[in-house]
C-alpha cells in the first residue's frame, strides 16, 4: 500500500494568493444600488425631455395666437392695403423695444416693402412663394430671437397700385396704362413675428412646476424603496433563523416551501450540502465502528504474545514469540493503512487528490507492478507486464489508479500458490473508447456466488489459508467509480484444465483526449 504522507502531500490545496482579501457583499445593497443608481441617472435625463416638451407646449397657444393675426393681416391687406396700413403703423409695432412686442410687414412678390417694420427679413425662399397657408420660422432680428408667422396672399390689381404708391410716399400716379400695370405686384407677402421671452417663461414655468414635485416625490421614492427591500428580504432573514436554531446534529433537508420561490436553487444546494456532509459523518461513523472491531482482535492477540514473551526464560522461544509479535505488527499496520484509505476514498474521493486529467495508464501501473514485484519474487511467482508502446491516455488520477492496481496486484499474490503467475496487462478499445486494465493469476480464484460480496469490506473468502484484512477489493471498487469505470470478476481462461481457476479482474476506464 502507498503511504499516507503521499496522499497527504497530493490532497494539498494552493494557498490563497497573498495580498487577496475577500469583500463580504450585501444582497440588500446590491439590489438597492441597482435601482437607485438608474434612477438617479435618468432623473437629470427627464429634466431634459420635460424641457423641451415645456417648450412645445408653451410655443403651441403663442403661434396659434401669431397665425389669428397673420390672418387677420392678410384679410385687410386682401380686400385694400390702405386698410391696412393704420394697422401696420401702430406705435410700438414698427420696433423691437418691449422684448416681446409684435412687428408686422407687408411685402410684394419681388421682395419691394409695401408697410410696416422693414427689419422683418423676408423668407428663404421668397423668390419661390409657398402656395397659400401660414408658415412659421425662427429667425434673429437685431439680437433678439424671434417667431415669425408669414403667408403669400393674391392682391388685387386696385389694391396693389395703392400699396405702391403708398410705398413711394404718397405721390399721385399717371393712369394705368398697360406698361404701368405689368409692373404691378400680383402677390402680397404678410409677416408677423413676436419675441420669444414670454414662451421661454411661460416654459420655464411649466418645468418648475414638474420638476419641483420631484425634489419631494423622489426622496419620498428612495425611502419607500427601501422599506420594501426591507420587508422583502424579511423571508431570508427567517430562513436564516430556522437554520441558526436547528440542532448541530438535524442534518434533515430544509423545507422549500418556507423559502420564497427565488432562492429555490440556493436551498437545493444547501440540502444537497446537508446530504453528503450526512453521507460523510455516516462514513466516519462506520469506520471507527469497522476500525474499533477489526483491531480489537489483533490487538488483542499482540498484547498476549507480549505477555507470553515476557514469561518466556529460553531464548529460542522468546526469539519466537518476538517473530510473531512482528508478524502482528506488520499485518496490523497493513489493515490501519488500508482502513485510512479505505475511509478517504470513501469520504472525499477524487476531490481530495486534486481534479481528474489526462493520465497515461502505463506508467502509474508500471510503477504499481515494479513495487511488488520484489514480493512476487519471494514468492517464486511469475510476474509479468504486458503494456503496447503507445501512450494509453485517460481520465483520472495517477496517485489513485496506482493504489488500485497496487490492491489488485497485491491481491493475485497472496491469493496465488507458490510457482504460480501473475499477469498485468493493458490495451486499448478503441471500438468503445475505452482502456482496458486486467490483471490475470492462477490462483484459487472465487466463487460465482461471491463475486459480488468480495467487494464489500471487511469480507473474506473462507478456506483460502490467507489472513487478509478483506479491504483490497473494497478500495478497487471505490477507486473505480471515483473513475466512473466497470470492475469485472471471471476466471482465468489460461486456467482451464488445472486444478484452480484462477482469476481475471477487468477494469473498463474512459479514454480522454491526449493533454495540451
Amino acid at each position: 500500500m502507498a503511504s499516507l504522507p503521499q496522499l497527504d502531500e497530493a490532497a494539498k490545496t494552493e494557498p490563497t494568493p497573498p495580498g487577496r482579501r475577500l469583500r463580504q457583499r450585501s444582497l440588500f445593497g446590491e439590489i438597492l444600488d441597482w435601482m437607485l443608481v438608474p434612477l438617479l441617472l435618468v432623473w437629470p435625463l427627464s429634466i431634459g425631455i420635460t424641457y423641451l416638451v415645456a417648450q412645445a407646449i408653451a410655443s403651441h397657444p403663442f403661434d396659434q395666437g401669431l397665425e389669428r393675426r397673420v390672418a387677420v393681416l392678410a384679410d385687410l391687406a386682401q380686400r385694400s392695403a390702405v386698410a391696412a396700413l393704420p394697422l401696420l403703423r401702430q406705435p410700438g409695432t414698427d420696433t423691437l423695444a418691449g422684448g416681446d412686442a409684435v412687428l408686422m410687414q407687408v411685402r410684394g412678390t419681388h421682395g419691394q416693402l409695401l408697410g410696416g417694420d422693414a427689419a422683418l427679413p423676408p423668407p428663404p425662399d421668397a423668390a419661390a412663394p409657398w402656395p397659400d397657408g401660414v408658415h412659421l420660422r425662427d429667425a434673429e432680428v437685431g439680437g433678439q430671437e424671434l417667431r415669425i408667422a408669414w403667408r403669400w396672399l393674391a392682391a388685387p390689381a386696385a389694391t396693389a397700385s395703392s400699396n405702391t404708391n403708398e410705398a413711394k410716399g404718397g405721390a399721385s400716379a399717371p393712369a394705368a396704362s398697360p406698361t404701368r400695370a405689368a409692373d404691378k405686384p400680383a402677390l402680397l407677402l404678410v409677416q408677423v413675428a413676436e419675441g420669444l421671452t414670454s414662451r421661454t417663461l411661460l416654459a420655464r414655468d411649466i418645468v418648475r412646476g414638474v420638476i419641483l414635485p420631484q425634489f419631494v416625490i423622489v426622496p419620498i421614492s428612495i425611502l419607500l424603496v427601501w422599506f420594501g427591500l426591507g420587508q422583502g428580504i424579511i423571508p431570508l432573514n427567517e430562513l436564516q433563523a430556522r437554520i441558526r436554531r436547528r440542532q448541530p446534529d438535524d442534518l434533515s433537508p430544509i423545507d422549500q416551501r418556507e423559502a420564497p420561490e427565488e432562492i429555490t436553487p440556493l436551498v437545493d444546494s444547501i440540502n444537497g450540502l446537508l446530504g453528503r456532509l450526512e453521507q460523510s459523518i455516516l462514513t466516519q461513523k462506520r469506520f471507527i465502528a469497522d476500525a474499533a472491531h477489526q483491531l480489537k482482535t489483533p490487538l488483542a492477540g499482540l498484547r498476549m504474545q507480549a505477555e507470553l514473551a515476557a514469561r518466556q526464560t529460553d531464548p529460542q522461544e522468546l526469539r519466537a514469540s518476538l517473530r510473531q509479535i512482528s508478524l502482528s505488527v506488520v499485518r496490523t499496520t497493513r489493515l490501519v493503512n488500508q482502513l485510512l484509505l479505505l475511509a478517504r476514498a470513501e469520504n472525499q474521493g477524487v476531490a481530495a487528490h486534486g481534479a481528474l486529467s489526462s493520465v497515461d495508464l502505463r506508467k502509474p501501473v508500471r510503477d504499481a507492478v515494479q513495487e511488488l514485484a520484489p514480493m512476487a519474487l519471494g514468492k517464486g511467482l511469475e510476474l509479468e507486464f504486458d503494456a503496447p508502446d503507445t501512450p494509453l491516455w485517460v481520465r483520472g488520477h495517477a496517485l489513485l489508479l496506482h493504489e488500485l492496481t497496487k490492491n489488485l496486484v497485491d491481491n493475485a499474490i497472496a491469493y496465488t500458490p507458490r510457482g504460480g503467475s501473475v499477469s498485468v496487462r493493458l490495451k486499448a478499445d478503441a471500438t468503445n473508447w475505452r482502456v482496458l486494465l486486467s490483471v490475470e493469476d492462477s490462483g484459487l480464484g472465487i466463487a460465482l456466488a461471491e463475486r459480488e460480496l468480495v467487494f464489500r469490506p471487511f469480507y473474506r473468502v473462507l478456506g483460502t489459508g490467507h489472513d487478509g484484512s478483506g479491504l483490497g477489493l473494497s478500495i478497487v471498487q471505490e477507486i473505480a467509480r471515483q473513475h466512473s469505470a466497470i470492475v469485472e470478476l471471471a476466471d482465468n481462461p489460461a486456467c482451464t484444465g488445472r486444478d484452480t481457476p484462477g482469476l481475471v479482474v477487468r477494469l473498463h476506464l474512459a479514454a480522454a483526449e491526449p493533454p495540451g
